[in-house]
């Protein structure tokens, strides 16, 4: 872990300092709101920023935005990261076990996993989640079934290289179990390449999420949540604060989560490492 926070890469600090500060905002956000995000006031409707103690001014119907952006951190970044990490579990069994198995079953297996994959990733969420209702538990399942296919075969193309190595084979001589090999000592050597992709993937899933909010598939009003906020502020837009500071938290998580990604995927490539 030192030798990765001494990387000469400024653009994977700064990453770090963005995920760290957000998520700290996540976690404390209902300890450190000024105000009750969900509170109305229409005396104090479309304040600008700085105006009457609302430090990034007040949306149509008299809500903080400042208190709505910290608490919508707390939905869009859950969002990102459950959707994330249930799409690598998937992918990763599901590809491990056909790339490991090879053959016909290997071949039933990724052609459905290339038939999801070859729909438009976006569209294809919107269908799922117009389908089952827009929720926030629908949406993040829309998104884990257009996701899983990637780290499939991700996951699917490591173990086709892996299992042929010399350690594999001696595994296997030892008398060591498919299932031991597999998850011993194939599964750590793949987390790397793994962890890059999730960690480059928090940043589209956070966008994605907002996008099916923003157009009404995901939260649902009043719980504030970046895309629900943007598209608060698109009606309107002679007030363009009600969305551009949701918009700035979108773009800050995500150019943060691909930073720290870029600076995973530097690390831990052995022909940038070694130069």
């Amino acid at each position: 872990m030192k030798r990765l926070l001494k990387q000469k890469n400024f653009l994977f600090k700064l990453g770090i300092v963005i995920c760290v500060l957000w998520v700290l905002v996540a976690v404390l956000a209902p300890l450190i709101v000024p105000r009750n995000p969900l509170a109305q006031d229409m005396m104090e409707r479309f304040l600008p920023p700085g105006s009457a103690g609302h430090f990034l001014g007040t949306d149509e119907l008299g809500r903080d935005v400042f208190s709505r952006v910290l608490m919508g951190s707390r939905v869009s970044i859950t969002a990102g990261l459950v959707t994330v990490c249930i799409t690598i579990v998937i992918g990763t069994i599901y590809g491990g076990i056909a790339g490991y198995v090879g053959g016909i079953i290997d071949d039933i297996m990724m052609r459905f996993a290339e038939l999801i994959a070859a729909f438009p990733p976006l569209i294809l969420a919107m269908v799922i989640a117009a389908a089952l209702g827009p929720s926030i538990f629908n949406s993040v399942l829309a998104m884990t079934i257009i996701w899983w296919p990637n780290y499939a075969r991700l996951m699917r193309s490591l173990v086709i290289t892996l299992k042929e190595n010399e350690y594999i084979v001696a595994s296997k001589v030892l008398g060591a179990s498919h299932l031991r090999i597999l998850v011993k000592e194939i599964v750590p050597n793949a987390l790397g390449s793994l962890l890059v992709m999730a960690t480059l993937d928090i940043g589209n899933a956070i966008v994605t999420f907002s996008g099916l909010s923003f157009l009404g598939l995901g939260t649902q009003p009043p719980t504030p949540e970046w895309g629900s906020m943007v598209s608060d502020g698109v009606s309107n837009m002679n007030y363009w604060w009600i969305s551009t500071f949701p918009g700035v938290a979108i773009f800050s998580m995500s150019i943060g989560a691909n930073f720290v990604g870029d600076g995973l995927r530097d690390y831990l490539d052995p022909k940038i490492k070694n130069k």
